[in-house]
């Protein structure tokens, strides 16, 4: 979070989804300290925002339609460009996160992830952006390092578990015509009311969408549907 009279850490959002693109704005704005200065959904898109806008951060979706996310970030070390990376993406390949290492890539942030997790990353940055002047020992160099990790797995909201997520989401990515939160129930083996406290916090992190489906006698039930997204 800034403090005193810093300036804001300029956030670039690169993610070639339009529904998630617009929800990390809206995180980001959401975070004292950080602004965002614009949003792209191409790696071409983002080089031309780059080249007329002053920017700290990128916010960045490995999986773009024109170039890989990695690819892009060479490439604009190579143009002089010096932003840090927040990498956002779906892929678990830690090939891939030694490789971001070496470019610039500060953190990783898996999909779908909350606010709360985004947030805790654009902190932990930020605090390790204000450390500045010289280092008395070894100790404070790795405190300054540390501050980049969180000191554990990011929190679900209270009475949701990540393997139980994992299987929600699987069920919801293979199936392209939608899921009710009954027939998510079904699947997992889980009861309707938690299958729907998971599928409205995949809804809230960008990562599924929800319709009414009418036909039925009573009100419509939901059909919570997977955003298909890199």
């Amino acid at each position: 979070m800034s403090t005193g009279d810093a300036p804001p850490v300029r956030v670039l959002v690169v993610e070639d989804d339009p529904v998630a693109a617009d929800a990390h704005v809206l995180y980001v704005g959401r975070v004292p300290g950080f602004t965002a200065v614009g949003k792209a959904h191409t790696g071409g898109e983002a080089r031309r925002l780059l080249d007329r806008t002053p920017v700290d951060l990128l916010l960045l979706d490995l999986h773009l339609p024109d170039v890989h996310g990695l690819q892009l970030a060479r490439s604009l070390r190579a143009a002089g460009h010096h932003a840090d990376v927040i990498a956002v993406t779906s892929a678990r390949d830690l090939a891939v996160v030694r490789e971001g290492v070496s470019l610039g890539v500060v953190q990783y942030v898996l999909k779908p992830f909350t606010f709360a997790t985004l947030r805790d990353r654009l902190v932990r940055y930020a605090e390790f952006r204000r450390a500045a002047g010289e280092a008395s020992g070894q100790d404070e160099v790795d405190r300054a390092l540390a501050t980049l990790r969180a000191p554990g797995p990011a929190a679900l909201p209270k009475g949701l578990s990540g393997p139980t997520l994992e299987r929600v989401t699987g069920v919801l990515r293979g199936v392209d015509d939608g899921l009710t939160a009954a027939g998510v129930a079904e699947a997992v083996g889980i009861s309707r009311i938690t299958a729907r406290r998971y599928l409205e916090h995949l809804v809230d992190a960008g990562r599924a969408g929800r319709s009414p489906q009418y036909g039925h006698v009573g009100r419509p039930e939901l059909v919570y549907r997977w955003v298909r997204a890199g």
